[in-house]
């Protein structure tokens, strides 16, 4: 831990050194110390006698929160486990660049998957602080109830609170002693005081997520793998239970009918060589490609960190872990790592156009990435990316005159600039548009690719 504390900036060169910094992330990513992990805390578990503890932490603010909540139950119904409810702040800004932003996405992403996952969000803004303080107070003053119904109430309670609803949050108290009522408005913000500091412990910093043994699992998003770690103990209650989280079939259409058929879509895909999300979605990105009738434009951005963001210690650990986690999922696995921040991914930046322009920008990119997240190969050791041009059958005499060039970097601001009108700052965003340009739509997240296939589809149907 002590290293990790001097560490104010994940990543950077400014506060950790190379090997140090790859051997950490490698640690963090490997599929070897994951498993150890589990086994080592199940027998401290054992060891200590202690039950099956879930942790899940709520805050009313987070639109992925109120998702959330509405599968807690089936989650309990589910496994022989405790279930511990704490309410946590929203993260420090440190934890989310971009608020403006942040609190965009979160509530369009939220509303658009509610949908495939069958959950309730028809809001389309945010509520009002002094609803949200009531709220608060109504969940404090009644958290000694029963738990299966202290989960209903926490549900309305959210429900009312996103709709904005002060009289429900009043009705709800109407009933109350004049007694109760003072006990009631005399609370403050102390009910996320415990799960604060428990959020902390667990080395994480989000909410609308849960906690198990050492592992962390954000949201709708990840519960699958809690239900696997679960199941995987023994803990299921039934050999009949299904999966917590089922999501709505896409939209039915016979791909045939487009094999043949020229680009009838745009896809504009934007990754970043920092970004081990960006590796682990390549695979499906070129399925895309092979499936449906896309015009493909890559179109890469600076790392968050090369543009002045800072990744606090318990988040670039998650998005090691996590990207590992679901990359085993997903078969591209991370192993090797040497990360391109700094010289490594400027010297590969600046030799995109010229790839590009040959129409090799997408298996370059893809390169790059299993270099700095599979093989462990420094990207800007130009040894390499001479073997990597000449293996796409370019002479490296012609390809080296554009090393170091700056050419690339009006290009990648561009790029961003596009990427942040879809309320996006991270990668890999997605956007699709029709062949002009018009009706774009966009989308952020290895996690929504699924999303962009189904609009695909969507405006694939529309052109039948």
């Amino acid at each position: 831990m002590m290293i990790l504390d001097k560490i104010s900036n994940f990543f950077s060169k400014k506060t950790i050194t190379a090997p140090i910094r790859n051997k950490l992330m490698m640690s963090w990513s490997s599929e070897e110390n994951f498993y150890k992990q589990r086994r080592e805390r199940e027998k401290l578990r054992i060891k200590e006698d202690r039950k099956h503890v879930v942790y899940y932490f709520h805050s009313l603010s987070d639109p992925y929160s109120h998702l959330t909540i509405q599968v807690i139950k089936k989650l309990i119904a589910n496994f022989n486990i405790e279930l511990e409810i704490m309410f946590i702040s929203e993260p420090a800004g440190s934890f989310t660049p971009e608020r403006a932003m942040y609190q965009k996405h979160c509530l369009k992403d939220s509303i658009e998957i509610a949908f495939w996952y069958n959950l309730e969000f028809d809001k389309k803004d945010y509520f009002s602080k002094k609803n949200e303080r009531l709220a608060y107070k109504i969940l404090d003053f009644f958290s000694d109830i029963k738990q299966d119904h202290y989960i209903d109430l926490i549900q309305k309670v959210s429900s009312l609170l996103w709709s904005d609803n002060s009289d429900g949050l009043m009705e709800i108290i109407s009933g109350l002693s004049d007694e109760d009522k003072e006990d009631l408005n005399a609370r403050n913000s102390e009910i996320t005081d415990k799960g604060n500091k428990k959020i902390i412990d667990v080395e994480y910093y989000h909410s609308a997520s849960f906690h198990y043994e050492g592992e962390n699992y954000w949201g709708i998003d990840r519960i699958d793998h809690l239900e696997n770690r679960l199941t995987e103990l023994g803990l299921n209650k039934s050999l009949k239970s299904t999966s917590i989280i089922i999501k709505s079939e896409k939209p039915k259409i016979d791909i045939n009918k487009f094999k043949e058929k020229k680009d009838l879509l745009n896809i504009d895909f934007f990754p970043s060589l920092n970004s081990p999300y960006t590796y682990i979605s390549f695979k499906r990105v070129k399925n895309l490609i092979k499936d449906y009738p896309l015009n493909l434009s890559v179109r890469p951005v600076l790392p968050m960190l090369m543009r002045n963001m800072k990744i606090p210690n318990n988040k670039g650990k998650y998005i090691l872990s996590d990207a590992a986690r679901e990359g085993r999922k997903y078969d591209s696995i991370i192993k090797n790592i040497y990360s391109p921040i700094g010289l490594p991914a400027l010297k590969a930046y600046s030799l995109f156009p010229i790839m590009d322009s040959h129409k090799l920008g997408f298996r370059y990119l893809e390169q790059l990435t299993k270099a700095s997240f599979f093989d462990g190969i420094n990207i800007g050791n130009e040894k390499y990316l001479m073997n990597l041009s000449n293996s796409f059958g370019l002479s490296w005499d012609l390809i080296k005159e554009e090393l170091n060039n700056d050419a690339w970097k009006k290009i990648l601001q561009k790029n961003l600039t596009d990427m942040y009108k879809g309320n996006s700052w991270g990668v890999p965003t997605f956007k699709i548009s029709n062949l002009d340009g018009s009706n774009p739509y966009y989308q952020w997240g290895q996690d929504r690719i699924w999303l962009i296939e189904n609009e695909i589809i969507k405006r694939l149907v529309n052109h039948q």
